[in-house]
């Protein structure tokens, strides 16, 4: 594609080289750049692009996108714009010619729920016979095609490569999760999106968005992005604080789900166990009764969004709910580690004060004697969540095990230190400080006796941790299976 036909609609101005210039492809990380490709220089939260753009000219590069003139840009075409995240949003939809046009998607949005409730929707749509993509923390998968793309929501050279691929597969839906930094970052900006979901909104990533407010608002963009149509419509949480600010926000219709307070789908007489979770679900002068291998009251809220939007697309609820009671669970949600132990083990990627009640709530309900949790939280995060976690946990368990989550930049040891105040603010809590992660688990189930339940949360799905600059090989759910096996011996 040519360089004029990439930047078509972009805020530009060519400072050196020809705007006419073919492109072969686009990048933002200069490791990946290729002969003929355009490079941009993202401003990042940690490292400036604008750094690279040497070892992008060396690889290939032919063009440069940037926010500031460069002085060795000699013999290739340098461009400048006011914000390349923004003119990256563009170059991607023009690249792939905006897929997002071909087929009906769907964004999930909130603190906690979006991986399970993407999951759930996928399921009922397929179900029903609709080929479906789906994009968010696990993966971008279509099919046997699977990716691993880093973010919850990735950047939009990514997003708008894979809706592409859907539509080349005769994809009809693709499903994503949609982060509040990727609506504040413009990696979304060109997806035409056409429902939006809303789980819930609790404190979470305040390092970046510094109030709930500001929070608030990010999310809430979403529900502004979908076009008042007559298929077009937006899902809400009746039962969360904000749940009126998003439909403020929304432009399109509002449907509203809850158990609580008034709703158009409903969820009433609930059994909840370490097998799953039955509930009915009451739509207009419908009733149907779901039984679920999910479990815990957040799982019913999990799956009362996807059945909403399930309902607003026009499914059967006979479909729904045959989707539903296949589904045998997310990765890292809630996720059982089998055993042939008289004790529970269970992983779950809560790192949020909500999402790790919600779980501790769940597994108190559930549990036959002892609550033991294993948790920590990440480096060069809310530090402010840091010690609300500490007491949540202290709260519901029995005993706490605090350990390394993702440290990141951070010590370990520091980390712990912000999480013990609000252990301590709870009489009578019981804990022990063990910051080997491994050592931790192997604490926990070595601890454990008959009828106890572990819960592991913090990392769920992650086969990895992130100690400095290093991504070192770590899966909860791998560490906790090796320690029950011994325990076995």
């Amino acid at each position: 594609m040519r360089l004029i036909d990439l930047l078509a609609g972009s805020e530009y101005v060519l400072l050196k080289g020809q705007i006419d210039t073919e492109i072969a492809g686009v990048k933002y990380d200069s490791r990946q750049v290729r002969d003929g490709d355009l490079f941009i220089c993202i401003s990042g939260l940690k490292t400036d692009g604008h750094q690279f753009a040497k070892q992008a000219i060396r690889n290939g590069a032919v063009a440069i996108l940037a926010e500031r003139e460069l002085d060795f840009c000699e013999q290739v075409s340098l461009i400048l714009t006011p914000d390349t995240r923004k003119a990256m949003a563009r170059l991607a939809s023009n690249l792939y010619q905006q897929p997002s046009g071909y087929l009906r998607v769907i964004g999930v949005t909130g603190t906690n729920g979006k991986t399970t409730t993407t999951h759930l929707i996928r399921a009922i749509l397929e179900e029903a016979g609709k080929k479906t993509g789906i994009i968010g923390t696990l993966y971008a998968r279509m099919g046997d095609y699977v990716k691993e793309l880093g973010h919850t929501t990735p950047e939009a050279l990514e997003i708008e490569e894979f809706i592409s691929y859907c539509v080349r597969q005769k994809a009809e839906y693709i499903v994503m999760e949609v982060s509040s930094h990727a609506l504040d970052l413009n990696r979304v900006d060109l997806i035409l999106f056409n429902s939006a979901v809303f789980t819930n909104l609790t404190q979470d990533h305040l390092d970046f968005h510094h109030n709930m407010n500001s929070y608030r608002d990010s999310k809430a963009k979403l529900f502004a992005m979908i076009p008042a149509d007559k298929h077009n419509f937006c899902v809400i949480n009746a039962d969360d604080a904000y749940g009126e600010d998003f439909k403020r926000a929304a432009n399109s219709r509002c449907y509203t789900f809850g158990l609580k307070n008034e709703a158009d789908v409903r969820a009433g007489a609930l059994n909840i166990s370490i097998k799953g979770s039955s509930f009915n679900i009451y739509h207009q002068n419908q009733e149907i009764a779901i039984n679920t291998s999910l479990v815990g009251l957040f799982s019913v809220y999990n799956v009362l969004a996807a059945v909403t939007f399930a309902l607003g697309e026009g499914i059967n609820m006979d479909i729904i709910k045959s989707a539903l009671e296949k589904v045998e669970g997310v990765a890292g949600r809630f996720e059982k580690v089998e055993s042939e132990q008289d004790f529970t083990v269970i992983i779950d990627y809560a790192h949020t004060p909500d999402g790790l009640e919600n779980i501790l709530l769940t597994a108190r309900h559930i549990a036959k004697h002892r609550l033991i949790t294993v948790f920590g939280c990440g480096g060069d995060r809310d530090r402010t969540k840091r010690p609300l976690m500490g007491e949540i946990a202290a709260r519901y368990s029995d005993f706490c095990i605090v350990t390394s989550d993702n440290p990141r930049s951070e010590e370990p040891e520091n980390i712990i230190a912000d999480i013990i105040p609000g252990l301590d603010k709870v009489e009578g809590s019981r804990y022990a400080i063990i910051t080997d992660r491994r050592e931790a688990i192997r604490h926990a189930i070595y601890l454990a006796k008959e009828g106890d339940l572990i819960i592991i949360a913090g990392k769920g799905h992650e086969t990895y941790q992130l100690v400095k600059d290093q991504v070192l090989e770590f899966d909860d759910r791998k560490v906790a299976a090796e320690f029950l096996r011994r325990k076995e011996k």
